[in-house]
């Protein structure tokens, strides 16, 4: 399998990891319906049903498909917007940005680089001095706390 480096929160440091490649019928088995249809069919949930707002512990958010870092909670903020939303994530290693013109919308689409997971899209809209908000599907993702 092909590798690639992504940064390791908990080590703090850069590491190298097999890129994963699956079927959608292998995500299929693996994930729950609503976790399959948001990071493999690029689906989004309903807006104000995730309960990451709550969380205020240290650690760090992991991509739900394979387990990789992606943004650590200290820059997690309320957007008002119903996702969770991050200034940044843990490294630009771990996503992938691509443009998205689905549903007559032009955006970036944020990825995971490991698996290729839909996570969310990042907007120009986030605080200072940043202004980046990587609105992303609390079902991509899980809490790992530190």
């Amino acid at each position: 399998m092909p590798q690639i480096q992504i940064y390791d929160y908990r080590q703090r440091k850069i590491v190298s990891v097999e890129k994963i490649t699956k079927t959608k019928e292998e995500w299929k088995k693996l994930l729950t319906p609503e976790q399959y249809e948001i990071t493999t069919e690029h689906g989004t949930e309903r807006a104000f049903t995730c309960t990451f707002d709550e969380v205020k512990a240290p650690g760090v958010f992991e991509c739900i498909r394979c387990g990789t870092d992606l943004f650590a909670n200290k820059v997690k903020f309320h957007s008002g917007t119903g996702w969770p939303s991050y200034n940044a994530p843990v490294s630009d290693l771990n996503i992938t940005l691509k443009e998205d013109n689905s549903y007559g919308m032009v955006r970036v689409e944020v990825r995971c680089a490991r698996c290729g997971a839909h996570l969310g899209h990042v907007f120009d809209d986030g605080p200072a001095p940043i202004y980046k908000r990587y609105c992303i599907n609390a079902a991509a993702i899980n809490f790992v706390p530190e």
